[in-house]
């Protein structure tokens, strides 16, 4: 069980002692959405607290993982995983295309600053070539490890805990908290919070990801909103750093839309929202019943979207296989290092990257959502 007033993994060595006691606006963030909803909600009936509890069903990082791990640093800050992960099978079928085992499509690793004012969000592409460690699968099977392998086949080949240590073998940071969001579960919770409003500058249409989309104002159900942030081949160069460049635009207006939700006084809204966020996420097992989760979302203050930095890991197309991408080692150490003494990410690190130089961002622009509380009509 994780120590409850901070909502840290209480794994050997015991990290970040020093949560934020000032604030209790949690932060809007993809997964995070769900503890708005629990703390705005109020749950305060039997029933109630129960129905959502039994959604949460948490992995056991540290007994997967053990001790071989980068060193628990105490200087106040947080590291967290968040992964968008995607089947392939059931509803999630028509959003991917390829065959095969569950993916993890989306990866972001968000930094905490210590008295959590401050984040920093790093994007994974999932097709650049790491370093895939020796891993155990979920059936107790080891998997061996691989040299250039994609990102992605971490999760797919050895799930959770193996996308963990593959991203503190080439980052060296301890990830000190997991959270998974389904795609069918976003697309779920998108629409429970009434959808996302956006401004595009121009036309997208993907057929791959169902998106149809002219220039103007949108308001995204959640159908639309999943294709958009699936959506790759029709902006930018149509590779997956123009993807992350419109998800982080989108994530942007998801927080600020999650933050004028979180200040309804509509408890059964908020409930909704609650069950429906619940079963969209799978967390570590230090964040697996409400207590825990409400108690991690006090400690992360009055984040907002203008208190975080998104980038991308920085990288270069690969030479052998300009499909891939690569990490520029240097760059890379620098955001590593930075966050691991609790620093911002220097622009020098970026400078060189592939990554946050698409101009797919500039497609998609978030905007002040509108006040519903409704699921909203078909749009474009």
């Amino acid at each position: 069980m994780g120590d409850q007033s901070t909502g840290r993994i209480s794994g050997a060595g015991g990290r970040r002692d020093r949560p934020p006691t000032k604030g209790r606006r949690p932060l809007r963030i993809a997964a995070w959405s769900i503890a708005a909803a629990l703390l705005v909600g109020g749950i305060t009936s039997g029933y109630v607290y129960f129905k959502i509890d039994g959604n949460l069903e948490g992995v056991d990082i540290n007994a997967k993982l053990g001790e071989n791990r980068p060193e628990n640093i105490d200087n106040g800050s947080m590291d967290i995983l968040v992964l968008g992960s995607d089947s392939r099978s059931g509803d999630n079928a028509k959003y991917g295309g390829a065959e095969g085992g569950a993916r993890s499509d989306t990866a972001m690793i968000v930094h905490l600053y210590e008295g959590h004012q401050k984040a920093s969000v790093v994007s994974i592409p999932r097709d650049t070539l790491v370093e895939r460690p020796e891993c155990t699968d979920s059936d107790g099977k080891t998997v061996r490890g691989q040299q250039r392998a994609m990102f992605n086949t971490a999760y797919e080949t050895g799930g959770p805990a193996c996308a963990v240590k593959t991203v503190e073998l080439f980052s060296g940071i301890r990830m000190d908290h997991y959270l998974e969001v389904d795609f069918t579960g976003f697309k779920k919770l998108i629409d429970e919070l009434g959808g996302v409003k956006i401004t595009t500058t121009k036309p997208i249409k993907d057929d791959d990801s169902h998106l149809d989309l002219e220039p103007g104002t949108h308001v995204l159900d959640g159908e639309q909103s999943l294709g958009l942030v699936r959506t790759r081949k029709s902006v930018g160069d149509g590779s997956d750093l123009g993807r992350i460049q419109l998800q982080q635009a989108f994530m942007k207006a998801f927080i600020q839309r999650a933050k004028d939700v979180g200040a309804l006084s509509n408890p059964k809204k908020m409930l909704d929202i609650a069950d429906t966020a619940t079963k969209a996420i799978t967390p570590d097992s230090e964040l697996d019943s409400v207590t825990e989760l409400m108690s991690f979302a006090r400690s992360l203050g009055s984040l907002g979207a203008e208190d975080v930095q998104m980038v991308t890991m920085p990288v270069e197309y690969d030479p052998v296989d300009p499909n891939r991408v690569i990490p520029l080692k240097a760059a890379s150490q620098q955001v590593w290092n930075a966050l691991r003494l609790d620093q911002p990410i220097p622009a020098a690190a970026l400078k060189e990257s592939a990554g946050d130089k698409s101009d797919a961002a500039d497609v998609v622009s978030d905007t002040v959502p509108v006040p519903t509380d409704t699921a909203p009509k078909q749009h474009g």
